[in-house]
């Protein structure tokens, strides 16, 4: 039965006092033997009793120098034995040391003492008191020193096992907080991507909406009309995707909101819609037979050619642009082309859209090259396949 656990945090502040606690039993065990008599108990041969509690005295180092206490004890009751067999008790002492040493110390240095403790203990036994070395007294006391070394290392190796399992637990557990923390990242700056997308293209559209309005309102008042309703139009759309976006970081047990679905390609026309009423000419080309796509395909190639379109409108001076998707066996590719001459650009970027897009592909296993023709004009080109396949880590 285990001690409590206060008694055991004082004995590991209190090393000699936890050493020296196996020498109670002993005393008693002693005290005990020797007070059996053949028909009826008697005085205890206190000789014997205080032999014991000398050989105990050592005990009280045996966790600092657990060598040199198992051959200092050892020594000890095998003198003992040598020179006053008739009182010799049990070297119990020198079996604790013995455990001590195999709990504490090496295998070969426990074993190697051990086999050695035993053999000497059986030799001086049966030679005070005239027995064969095979008899059963003898082979007891082999019995007890080889005993006490094997439970030694059996008590010792069920340590390292205890240990070595918290050690893989707390392991995981650190592993687990880092997976966890690595997919809250994650999460963030595919958050992130989404947010960059919707505002980008959104308030590009607005701006140029609005000049448009501002150009057009003493002039031509009915198209200045109807730039305000695209820009209308435009902000609510806005305001929609920021809160499908926004509302993936609502807990489970959050009261449900209004959630916009998530765009995909049959969305284009409202898309290119947004654009062309901003002045920019969009032409889009399907080829190949358009199989069923995987969602994240679909979302990542929607967001790839917003955000082109977007850059488009803002950086480059084009007033036409062609986007082709193109359905293979395996594979969707996208490329959106305009016809922007070089060295005009309209306003410089900070080329977060082109790292959106590339970090879109690679998520979901495709691939994005982005830069100008030579001809003039601006082309991103993504490979993205048709479906996912899982991962396995």
């Amino acid at each position: 039965m285990e001690l409590p656990m206060v008694w055991r945090q004082w004995l590991a502040r209190h090393d000699r006092i936890s050493d020296a606690l196996p020498a109670v039993p002993l005393l008693v065990i002693a005290a005990a033997a020797t007070a059996v008599g053949k028909s009826n108990w008697h005085e205890p041969r206190w000789g014997e009793v205080v032999w014991t509690a000398l050989s105990c005295v050592p005990l009280a180092f045996r966790s600092r120098w657990p060598l040199g206490i198992a051959l200092f004890t050892l020594a000890g009751d095998l003198t003992l034995m040598a020179v006053a067999s008739h009182i010799a008790p049990t070297p119990a002492a020198s079996l604790i040391a013995l455990y001590t040493l195999a709990l504490l110390g090496s295998r070969r240095t426990a074993w190697t003492v051990g086999v050695a403790a035993a053999v000497a203990i059986t030799g001086v036994y049966a030679a005070t008191h005239t027995e064969s070395l095979v008899g059963g007294a003898s082979l007891l006391r082999l019995d007890f020193a080889i005993a006490a070394t094997a439970l030694g290392r059996a008590v010792r190796s069920r340590r390292e096992n205890l240990a070595e399992a918290r050690a893989r637990v707390e392991r995981a557990e650190r592993m687990q907080e880092v997976e966890a923390r690595r997919r809250v990242t994650e999460e963030r700056v595919r958050i992130a991507r989404d947010l960059h997308d919707v505002v980008a293209h959104h308030i590009t559209l607005v701006n140029a909406q609005a000049g448009v309005a501002h150009h057009l309102m003493r002039a031509n008042p009915e198209q200045a009309y109807e730039a305000l309703a695209h820009i209308k139009d435009n902000s609510r759309a806005a305001l929609d995707e920021l809160r499908a976006t926004v509302g993936l970081l609502r807990q489970p047990d959050d009261a449900p909101g209004s959630r916009a679905p998530i765009p995909r390609l049959v969305d284009l026309d409202n898309l290119v819609g947004g654009f062309e009423a901003s002045g920019l000419s969009v032409c889009v080309t399907r080829t190949g037979d358009p199989a069923a796509l995987a969602p994240a395909t679909e979302l990542t190639a929607y967001r790839i050619i917003q955000e082109a379109l977007t850059n488009t409108h803002k950086h480059a001076s084009a007033t036409r642009t062609e986007v082709v998707l193109e359905y293979g066996a395996h594979a969707l590719r996208v490329t959106v082309t305009d016809d922007g001459r070089p060295g005009t650009p309209k306003g410089a970027g900070t080329g977060h859209g082109l790292i959106g897009m590339r970090e879109r592909a690679i998520a979901i296993g495709g691939t994005v090259t982005a830069g100008p023709r030579p001809e003039g004009g601006f082309q991103v080109i993504a490979e993205l396949p048709l479906s996912l396949t899982p991962t396995i880590v």
